[in-house]
């Protein structure tokens, strides 16, 4: 049961994170951020989301603001979910390397 509760509180936070990063994207201008995952702990009280920043180039230093700017972007989602979560879990961002995996394995298999 606890379990299920995790994963529905997962998506919702992927869902309203995924709508803040696209307006925040929409600042920065030529950049895309999606949130490919979220990792609630069994408590709520830390999330770990994943990031994937197209272009490659860009991904080091928009990462680098998304975290500085970490704390607004929490007040941000917790006056989105305020009627779901009691408390808003802490955020720990993780840039998701997937694609650049990806990437490479595609190189790999035109050689």
């Amino acid at each position: 049961m606890q379990q299920k509760r995790e994963e529905k509180i997962e998506r919702m936070l992927q869902k309203e994170l995924g709508e803040l990063f696209l307006l925040y994207a929409r600042k920065k201008g030529g950049v895309i951020v999606s949130v490919s995952d979220v990792k609630v702990s069994p408590d709520l009280s830390l999330a770990k989301v994943f990031l994937s920043i197209f272009p490659a180039e860009k991904a080091q230093d928009i990462f680098s603001i998304i975290n500085i700017d970490a704390k607004t972007i929490r007040y941000e989602l917790g006056k989105r979910i305020r009627h779901q979560l009691r408390v808003v879990p802490e955020l720990n961002f993780l840039l998701d390397s997937s694609l650049d995996y990806l990437e490479k394995i595609d190189e790999l298999l035109k050689r």
